[in-house]
């Protein structure tokens, strides 16, 4: 068996919550910072309270926005690809006599 292929356990990890609840457990890592535990967490008090990370829900709210933005249908692509073929050929000279003057 290969030596220090196993992380190190800690039996006796700490688990330190923004709310100010630490317990702990067993983990790889001596001490670990977490945002919800199971004393303020709304499934288990009972208490339904707006729990937001971090801007999570805006952040997601803004991504939902700038993709409703650069959203195109086909038939709008379709249609913006025509107007533009257009423009270039209504630009070409119609004679022979206007596309040497031209250069």
């Amino acid at each position: 068996m290969k030596v220090q292929l196993h992380p190190t356990w800690y039996p006796e990890a700490k688990i330190t919550c923004a709310c100010g609840n630490s317990f702990a457990v067993g983990a790889t890592v001596p001490e670990i910072k977490v945002e919800v535990c199971y004393n303020c967490h709304p499934f288990y008090t009972g208490q339904m309270k707006y729990v937001d990370t971090a801007g999570r829900v805006e952040a997601f709210k803004t991504r939902q926005a700038g993709a409703q933005r650069d959203f195109l249908s086909k038939a709008e692509k379709r249609r913006l690809k025509k107007a533009k073929r257009l423009l270039e050929e209504m630009e070409r000279p119609d004679t022979l006599e206007a596309l040497r003057t031209k250069q």
